[in-house]
């Protein structure tokens, strides 16, 4: 679920870039923006677009983090200790 969930927003995403990306064009043919100010949007939208990917996979590891601690399920620093003490 949390994968179809993912997919359906990099789609949306796609999608309001695309749509955009048409848009600014279409300013831009009319002489409403610069190429320039087109472009320097678009980079702008992209620097948040990639800070926001960053800040959603930090928060889902801080969900699964949670939910494996909650379920008690071993993680691989309490297997590589319990390792050590029986050695």
């Amino acid at each position: 679920m949390l994968k179809e969930l993912m997919y359906l927003g990099f789609g949306g995403a796609l999608l309001a870039k695309e749509k955009v990306e048409e848009e600014l064009k279409k300013l831009e043919e009319r002489g409403k923006i610069s190429k320039e100010d087109a472009q320097s949007f678009i980079d702008s939208a992209k620097a948040k677009g990639k800070e926001e990917e960053e800040r959603m996979r930090g928060e889902i590891k801080k969900m699964l983090k949670e939910a494996l601690d909650e379920l008690g399920v071993a993680t691989k620093a309490d297997i590589e200790e319990l390792k050590q003490k029986l050695s």
